[in-house]
């Protein structure tokens, strides 16, 4: 199955809250005020988020007023475009060698996703190196281990509690002895203390910054799609330890709750670059923007 097709596969769920919802709104004979709130309903209530919400009924609105819209097909298409143009970031190329340091709350299957990225990269011809730097929780390490086995790539650990600017370091140090194109660094994902929480990150960021300085840095956030409005919450909190690039939306088939991908973009101006959509190891696909409005908006 293609990367297309399973995100198509994975929206499911969505597409049968959100999509059917949009849809019933626009059996309205009007467009007035009682379909632009019902829409707004209908946004709101599938996780889209308030802010996003009246964002896209206002820029709706305007474009309607505009183009002397009168059908609601047409509104309809113009929705559609709205909405993919508040999810449709210009992601910069990699370039190589890549350092990509992935954060997140533990529980969002974080380390998993780790695994998965490492076995896409391995897929796309590239040599990884994973530095398991999440020593705080107790088997993490070894739970990376399987993943890193799994995907036949190299990881750098050392034992629980360790400091993990220290395995940066070394993973680090490998990686230019080596010459590996890609250090994928699994970090501690604990909110309870956010001051500790961003020291830790601060001098994970300066370790790379001393000892890889010309490489391509980009911080990804794990987030689970079936959180909802938390996983807003949560891009917040992190952005304000890290400059946060995109997202990894983990769990995508799971919930109905996709809306969410919309109130991120609108709320954090963060883009979505890989979802996962199973439990398979090859399930951590790119994001594509257009499949996934193309996929709410398939109800029929």
């Amino acid at each position: 199955m293609g990367f297309f097709s399973k995100i198509k596969e994975a929206l499911i769920k969505t597409k049968e809250t959100l999509g059917r919802k949009i849809f019933e709104a626009f059996k309205a004979k009007d467009l007035d005020d009682a379909f632009y709130e019902e829409l707004e309903d209908a946004l709101i209530s599938s996780d889209v988020g308030v802010a996003a919400s009246e964002q896209i009924i206002e820029d709706l609105k305007q474009a309607v007023y505009k183009k002397k819209i009168l059908k609601t097909d047409k509104a309809r298409d113009e929705l559609k475009r709205i909405m993919l143009e508040l999810i449709d970031y210009e992601v910069e190329e990699y370039k190589y060698p890549l350092i990509i340091l992935i954060a997140g709350v533990n529980g969002v299957g974080k380390t998993t996703a780790v695994g998965k990225l490492a076995k896409l990269f391995k897929d796309g011809g590239k040599s990884v190196i994973v530095a398991a730097a999440d020593t705080f929780r107790a088997a993490a390490s070894e739970q990376l281990e399987i993943w890193a086995e799994r995907a036949g790539v190299r990881i750098v650990k050392q034992g629980d509690g360790a400091d993990p600017a220290a395995v940066v370091f070394d993973a680090l140090t490998a990686a230019k002895a080596k010459n590996y194109d890609v250090v994928l660094v699994d970090t501690a994902g604990r909110l309870h203390n956010k001051k500790n929480l961003m020291n830790e990150l601060s001098k994970i960021n300066r370790v790379i910054d001393r000892e890889m300085p010309s490489a391509d840095r980009r911080n990804l956030i794990v987030l689970d799609a079936t959180t909802g409005q938390n996983a807003v919450t949560q891009t917040e909190i992190f952005n304000e330890a890290i400059e946060i690039d995109g997202i990894i939306l983990t769990k995508l088939d799971g919930t109905a709750k996709g809306g969410v991908v919309l109130a991120i973009a609108a709320e954090q101006e963060i883009p979505v670059v890989y979802c996962g959509v199973g439990e398979k190891i090859d399930d951590l696909i790119p994001f594509s923007a257009t499949e996934f409005i193309d996929g709410i908006f398939s109800v029929e």
